[in-house]
């Protein structure tokens, strides 16, 4: 395949096909976050001026990440800081910048959603946008592949030489398959315990970026590179640790509450001491012990009703 026009022109006014496909991926996690929101009960009128300030805090926070990994670049190039249409915009910088953003907003505008409950709510938002973004992004950007490929999948990008694997369609599928896993997740564990759905996205999101970046992106080997492998694999590690201690926890929480009624050690204690009482009761009471009044066999006054008794 030939290289998609990262540019085009309508009249006078230059179109960059790079920048429609971030505010069309922009808009689908807008619409797809607000429509999560309202099948889970809570109110979503006041996402539309955080999402504002969340996208531009994650695309000055995603451009500032990447100009610092490339800062030898830049230094020799100052002016190309602000040509974000060329591409450059690291995903770890623009959660850096977008998720604080959006949490500390969500808690003024909407204090009954619990923080915890919800990056659950958006980590599958996240990860479904990142997908749509891989296509409509970098795979429409200046020299999107990755590695010179002689494959038949290769494809070519522009202002790069030869058939290039396609990375971004490649990090695409991976992240349709994390969300489809998220997806599962979140109705297995749904009202059992918060923040599964979070720690799972975040593990996996960071094996996916640790392989995409350490297999199939050409990268010059600097200190850049490396961090951002680096960040990919303290995601995962500290995504999967804090999926296993809420695992241990649920567990350690539904088994304790499993002989009762679901209120744990103390809720059963209670319940003993209950019936305890209550058999003392009825063992002491004079009018239902069968020792201190033996049963007659003649009629009373009762009648029947001494059978249910």
């Amino acid at each position: 395949m030939k290289p998609i026009p990262v540019v085009f022109h309508i009249g006078p006014l230059q179109v960059h096909t790079y920048g429609i496909g971030l505010a069309i991926t922009f808009w689908f996690a807008f619409k797809y976050f607000e429509r999560r929101l309202r099948n889970n009960g809570y109110s979503w009128q006041w996402l539309t001026p955080v999402f504002v300030w969340v996208v531009v805090a994650a695309v000055i926070g995603a451009r500032v990440m990447h100009v610092l990994a490339n800062l030898a670049f830049y230094v020799h190039q100052p002016i190309q800081v602000f040509e974000v249409w060329h591409g450059g915009l690291s995903s770890f910088g623009g959660l850096l910048g977008g998720v604080p953003t959006g949490v500390i907003l969500a808690r003024r505008r909407c204090p009954e959603l619990k923080t915890v409950k919800a990056l659950d709510l958006v980590t599958p938002v996240l990860i479904a946008a990142w997908g749509v973004g891989r296509l409509l992004g970098p795979q429409l950007m200046v020299a999107g592949g990755g590695h010179p490929t002689h494959q038949w999948f290769g494809m070519y990008y522009a202002d790069e030489v030869g058939k290039r694997l396609p990375v971004p369609i490649f990090q695409s599928f991976d992240s349709f398959v994390i969300f489809g896993i998220l997806l599962w997740v979140e109705r297995r564990y749904k009202g059992r315990i918060d923040g599964m759905v979070l720690a799972v996205g975040v593990g996996l999101w960071g094996v996916a970026r640790f392989f995409e970046e350490y297999l199939w992106l050409e990268k010059p080997h600097n200190l850049g590179a490396h961090l951002v492998e680096a960040a990919g694999i303290g995601l995962a590690l500290a995504g999967f640790t804090a999926a296993a201690l809420l695992l241990r926890q649920l567990r350690r929480r539904e088994g304790a509450g499993a002989p009762g009624s679901g209120e744990g050690d103390e809720g059963l204690a209670l319940a003993q001491a209950r019936t305890s009482a209550a058999e003392k009761s009825l063992g002491s009471s004079p009018e239902l012990s069968s020792e201190a009044a033996p049963r007659q066999s003649g009629p009373t006054l009762l009648g029947p009703a001494e059978d249910g008794l």
